[in-house]
């Protein structure tokens, strides 16, 4: 498990008395601090939906987050003062990117306000006994695969809640109250906030689950591969004996998952062994065709997105709708309409003939699939990698190797130095020269730079017309992307 709040120089500050949590129906007023992160934003959407009085604050307050809280007349402050909790709300949320001194967090503690983080009042608030959490987790895939079973369900007419750590394509937003029973869930092992720092995912009360993957990732919360395993462990434990678990089992690491587990264990995946497979997969214009294997039959199917690890995300998806009652010809029909997800292979423009795609990629080996499946995609187009280590995890020396290892189907890579912090180990942190050294060695060209602005003339210089521009970071890689569509229109 992560670190334990008693190994830190300040768990004085992290462990201290909350007061309980008044049922959902007394909760008025809630006040959500760091309301513009994607989650935050997100509960405070399905807070407002239900009902209560939403408000916060937060001191990065763009769009699209800031827009999107607007138009549903959510209050927004901007910047921390602890005066935005008096009078004391009825419950304060409190953002796992607060310190302990933190000055709104600070001060709820020191005024013993009743109070959350975001995994717990989401479950306190939504995850009731007439819900079924239908939770989606593993270390790559998890946005994807639980926007195609929120997909699945509504094109089969259910109305279930939901909440999606990423935008739909098709416009759809990422929160759902719903009226049915389902309530289908990201979820995230990253810890909940300062006073706790077990994984989110541990507060879903899950019936049924899928774990895509399980490969090291957070080094800055997980001490090692084991600690990181131990999280999922621990979260499959958490299934009813008349649950659901769906694991990937072409992952000998996921499939081991199933000795931990009480639910009933069903595989996916491309191997033959699997419950449910995916055999004959042809990459197309269109997408991926391949012949869906599942409830004991054998149906043709078409998802128009690239790469083999998200024809497993759809067959994640397959697994849970079906064994939420969608019949198999629904689930085949929901997957040829998905639209996908922004920031997941997703196209940003094409000025000048030049294809730019925009993904989340961050770890090692979705760096890698991203890389090949657009490849597999486009393969008669050079393929110029652009990509961001932005994250505390991907910033990391441990993934300097990997990283090293995963632009070869890429015809260019593009590198920029990963952000420094205040508080890095710089003995702990990735360098990017190495990285592009390693890269070049293996035969593909490569450069790294300090910024965007020395990587965007390079890259200009570099692409023409017919190539496609993969940009890949988890952040706003400093507005690259809409940067470089501006630059590549007006050279047209």
């Amino acid at each position: 498990m992560p670190v334990s709040i008693d190994d830190l120089p300040d768990a004085d500050l992290r462990r201290f008395d909350r007061p309980s949590v008044p049922p959902p129906d007394a909760l008025e007023d809630v006040y959500l601090i760091g309301i513009c992160g994607t989650g935050m934003g997100a509960l405070a959407g399905l807070l407002n939906q239900a009902g209560h009085d939403v408000r916060g604050a937060d001191d990065g307050v763009y769009p699209p987050m800031s827009t999107h809280l607007a138009e549903q007349e959510i209050p927004v402050l901007e910047g921390y003062d602890p005066a935005h909790l008096d009078p004391p709300p009825d419950l304060t949320v409190v953002g796992n990117a607060c310190t302990p001194t933190h000055p709104e967090a600070a001060y709820a503690r020191e005024q013993r306000l009743v109070q959350q983080s975001f995994p717990e009042a989401l479950a306190h608030c939504f995850l009731t006994e007439e819900r079924r959490p239908l939770v989606v987790t593993g270390t790559h895939g998890k946005t994807t695969t639980t926007g195609l079973l929120v997909h699945l369900l509504r094109h089969a007419g259910r109305d279930p809640g939901y909440l999606v750590g990423g935008v739909p394509q098709d416009g759809g937003g990422s929160y759902a109250l719903g009226t049915d029973a389902p309530f289908v869930l990201e979820g995230d092992e990253y810890d909940s906030a300062y006073f706790d720092k077990r994984p989110k995912f541990m507060h879903y009360r899950p019936r049924h689950a899928v774990v895509t993957s399980v490969e090291y990732d957070h080094a800055d919360i997980f001490a090692d591969p084991a600690d990181y395993r131990g999280a999922f462990e621990s979260f499959v434990a958490l299934l009813p004996p008349d649950g659901l678990l769906a694991l990937c089992g072409d992952e000998p690491a996921v499939r081991a998952l199933a000795e931990q587990a009480d639910a009933t264990v069903r595989t996916y995946g491309l191997d033959d062994a699997n419950d449910v497979r995916a055999d004959d997969l042809t990459a197309t214009p269109d997408g991926q065709r391949f012949s869906l294997r599942l409830g004991g039959a054998r149906s043709e199917a078409l998802l128009p997105m690239y790469g083999p690890h998200n024809v497993q995300n759809a067959l994640a998806a397959a697994l849970l709708a079906h064994r939420e009652g969608v019949h198999r010809s629904a689930i085949v029909d929901g997957l040829a309409s998905f639209a996908g997800m922004k920031r997941r292979q997703e196209v940003r423009g094409r000025p000048n003939d030049v294809l730019v795609l925009d993904d989340f990629a961050h770890h090692p080996t979705a760096v890698r699939t991203t890389i090949e499946a657009v490849r597999a995609a486009h393969p008669d187009r050079r393929l110029v990698a652009v990509f961001e280590p932005r994250s505390n995890s991907s910033r990391r020396k441990i993934f300097e190797v990997p990283y090293g290892e995963a632009f070869d189907r890429a015809d260019a890579a593009f590198l920029k130095a990963p952000p420094t912090r205040h508080n890095d180990d710089a003995d702990a942190m990735l360098d990017p020269d190495a990285v592009v050294r390693s890269i070049r060695d293996r035969g593909t060209p490569a450069d790294a730079f300090e910024d965007v602005d020395g990587m965007l003339p390079a890259l200009l210089d570099t692409l023409r017309p017919g190539d496609v521009a993969l940009l890949m970071s988890n952040g706003s890689f400093d507005g690259l992307n809409d940067r470089l569509l501006a630059a590549l229109e007006a050279a047209r």
